[in-house]
């Protein structure tokens, strides 16, 4: 355990912050030193320990409410890293069933009771993430999807969330670090604000084909100034064979991306020769939308919201045994619950 851990009702009370802090998000320190976690964790751990109890050792399981993919597990190791304890856990990225085991902990109570907070909120919001972002994979299929719901959430867990919605399956994440974590590299193009600040959609295409590497796709945004497809074949007639694809981000107030525009681009891009540019589409993108625009003819998709605003899926820890013995509250099964999908990580 850390030494400055807090472990009492005194070291709360002790707690100040800083008048001078920058940012509310809880600090890696903050977390691991259960600034993090509710108070009654704290009482809990105060009163076993005058008791003499805090030593007796225990099994305790995870759970969720619903299915899911569980995700946020090295987070949860590195909560525990310290902890005098054995862990079992499913491994990062597996689909899970409702009320199925997903971490079994065992050790004295004393050693992690307080992490319990921290450890369920870490395991609920990356599994909530994942599983929306493996619903977008699994609809868009072979084509590429990317998580772009970094704006949509507070700074601090932005690069938990593009980190959870690769391990869901998505194939890349414009957040720098959320796509770091995840062993990929940041992907994205610009946004309206420069065109706008330009004037002309063509004259930025050029700009970035010109200062961008080689390597780096040549994709642009159609939709700013002109008619998505006017604009679209002034583009590809600037750039040429440069020119890797289109982005469609039609907002909403104009009837946002439709099938019925994507098929009326597809076909004049190809009527005029230029079969090799792909469509891109984002915007208030669901499962939904992404099946029929596929079928209209993109080629990949940005995800926002979807992912970043799915609910956490709710976690639950009981304790199954104390001092060797099957327990359990009323309502549930008392002792280790059978299950041959977890496996020894500590």
């Amino acid at each position: 355990m850390p030494e400055n851990k807090l472990m009492s009702l005194d070291q709360v009370n002790n707690f100040k912050v800083s008048e001078d802090r920058v940012l509310f998000s809880a600090t890696h320190e903050e977390i691991l030193n259960g600034a993090t976690t509710d108070i009654y964790f704290v009482k809990t751990h105060e009163i076993l320990k005058n008791m003499g109890k805090d030593d007796i050792e225990v099994v305790a399981e995870v759970f969720a409410r619903k299915s899911g993919v569980f995700c946020g597990l090295p987070e949860a190791m590195s909560l525990l890293k310290d902890s005098d304890v054995e862990i079992w856990a499913l491994p990062e990225g597996e689909t899970f069933e409702r009320k199925e085991v997903l971490m079994r902990i065992k050790g004295s109570y004393g050693e992690f009771g307080l992490f319990e907070t921290p450890l369920l909120g870490i395991l609920a919001s990356s599994s909530g993430w994942a599983t929306a972002a493996r619903e977008i994979k699994e609809v868009s299929g072979d084509k590429m999807s990317l998580v772009f719901g970094a704006r949509h959430v507070h700074p601090a867990i932005a690069p938990v969330m593009e980190r959870s919605a690769l391990v869901g399956g998505v194939d890349g994440a414009s957040c720098i670090l959320g796509a770091k974590l995840g062993g990929k590299e940041p992907k994205g193009t610009v946004p309206h604000a420069i065109f706008l600040i330009v004037g002309d959609t063509v004259e930025v295409a050029k700009a970035y084909d010109d200062l961008m590497p080689e390597g780096e796709p040549r994709l642009v945004l159609v939709d700013t100034f002109k008619d998505e497809a006017e604009e679209s074949l002034r583009v590809a007639e600037a750039l040429g064979k440069r020119l890797n694809g289109i982005r469609l981000d039609t907002p909403s107030e104009r009837g946002g991306v439709t099938p019925a525009l994507v098929r009326e681009i597809r076909a004049r891009l190809d009527l005029a020769g230029f079969e090799h540019v792909q469509i891109f589409a984002s915007g208030g993108l669901t499962p939904d939308r992404i099946k029929d625009l596929k079928e209209a003819g993109v080629e990949s998709f940005g995800v926002g919201s979807y992912i970043s605003g799915a609910r956490a899926i709710d976690m639950t820890m009981d304790l199954k045994e104390i001092g060797g013995k099957s327990i359990a509250k009323r309502g549930r099964i008392p002792g280790i619950t059978p299950t041959d999908r977890l496996v020894k990580l500590k």
